[in-house]
């Protein structure tokens, strides 16, 4: 028997929800490294990370990548 067609709707909807947190890590983290600044070449090799390991580059960035962003003085409103 075929048992991928008994997929019933519920099943479908868990799968949705897994691959949808999947993807959120992975979109955060590419704003981010888009966002802001980095040292030399160190913005294309996040980018690179990010997109060719999915899950477990946007984890790899924000545990180690968010240290090496370059620190920028905070912005004040002019009144």
């Amino acid at each position: 028997m075929n048992y991928f067609l008994m997929i019933g709707a519920w099943q479908i909807i868990l799968i949705l929800i897994a691959v949808f947190l999947g993807i959120i890590p992975t979109i955060i983290a590419l704003i981010d490294v888009l966002r802001n600044e980095f040292y030399g070449k160190n913005k294309i090799a996040w980018i690179l990370v990010i997109l060719l390991e999915n899950f477990l580059g946007a984890v790899l960035y924000f545990i180690i990548g968010r240290k090496q962003k370059l620190s920028t003085p905070n912005k004040t409103s002019m009144s």
